[in-house]
């Protein structure tokens, strides 16, 4: 077991690739936002890539451990120690029985990831460990971590002093500004060109009223197309209406004039139409931002998003690690 001493700002379990199969019962996949930081955080200490760990976001946990262990701290630098002692990120690092890791608010990034070597090893709920908060389903009886529970783990000896080659790390973005890939669609053609050439070349500001669930964007107006005026009166009365139909993970939602990028634990359906969709390529980006980032988007095709795809896949491997 591991105590938490501390429980940081909405710390949770989550896995690789999360809760998948059940979006259409309710239950979005969840799982880490920046799914390249938390897999190579497991591969640092021998855990298969998608093993159960830690998500910390803004503020990390203080964890106490009470046996021997290898942990390795990935993702946003919330200046990690050990008993006092910095710990390198990036990095297996044996743990003694009663030593105590502190984390603290990140200093770039957002999102920091901690492995264990066995992985957490609390109950799976469909198929996944990862904890969907609004649900209260998966992780640590469905919540973030609180302070005096204990966190149970899968011993397993690890190897400390392995880390991961600098050019295999995503780089945090520090003037705030990021370039976020987009794939046009399911709904684009509801908007006219002029919004669609608004929409990429503008800038848009994350809002502080953005979760797990969405990430509301403060940005310029959006025009439309006939086809969003002249619809039957049960797609709805605003031009961003539409008869209810699924939303893909990554959807920006079109909420009247308010984009609502849909993420981990994001609905599966609803009455918005969805101009463009993120892919999962890009989600790290996402979960490294912070309110009052600026995204700019870049419309690629789904053939660029799978290529994207493949090579973050391909940088989360053994073969990036020293």
């Amino acid at each position: 077991m591991i105590d938490v001493v501390v429980p940081g700002l909405e710390t949770s379990v989550q896995d690789f690739p999360g809760r998948i199969g059940f979006w259409n019962q309710g239950f979005p996949p969840s799982g880490p936002f920046d799914s390249w930081s938390f897999r190579l955080a497991n591969l640092l200490v021998g855990n298969p890539a998608g093993a159960a760990g830690l998500e910390c976001q803004y503020v990390g946990p203080t964890l106490k451990f009470t046996q021997p262990a290898v942990i390795a701290v990935t993702g946003a630098n919330m200046a990690p120690t050990l008993d006092g002692i910095p710990v390198p990120l990036w990095q297996s690092v044996a743990v003694t029985a009663g030593q105590t890791l502190k984390t603290g608010p990140a200093k770039s990034g957002t999102r920091a990831y901690i492995a264990i070597a066995g992985g957490i090893d609390t109950v799976p709920w469909l198929g996944s460990r990862s904890t969907f908060h609004k649900a209260g389903v998966g992780g640590l009886a469905g919540s973030a971590l609180k302070k005096g529970s204990q966190i149970p783990v899968a011993y397993a000896a690890g190897t400390p002093g392995r880390s991961v080659k600098p050019e295999c790390r995503p780089e945090f973005s520090s003037n705030k500004q990021w370039q976020i890939e987009v794939v046009p669609g399911p709904d684009d053609e509801w908007i006219d060109e002029a919004g669609q050439a608004r929409f990429l070349g503008s800038d848009w500001k994350l809002s502080a009223k953005s979760d797990r669930t969405g990430f509301r964007l403060d940005g310029p107006q959006w025009t439309f197309t006939a086809k969003a005026y002249d619809k039957l009166p049960e797609n709805g009365s605003e031009p961003s209406n539409i008869i209810d139909h699924g939303y893909p993970l990554g959807a920006i939602n079109l909420a009247g004039q308010t984009p609502i990028i849909l993420v981990s634990d994001g609905p599966s359906m609803g009455g918005f139409i969805n101009p463009y969709t993120v892919p999962s390529a890009a989600f790290w980006k996402l979960g490294q931002s912070r309110p009052g980032d600026v995204y700019r988007f870049k419309a690629v095709s789904v053939d660029e998003a799978q290529a994207l795809r493949r090579t973050l896949d391909a940088l989360c491997r053994e073969s990036s690690l020293l």
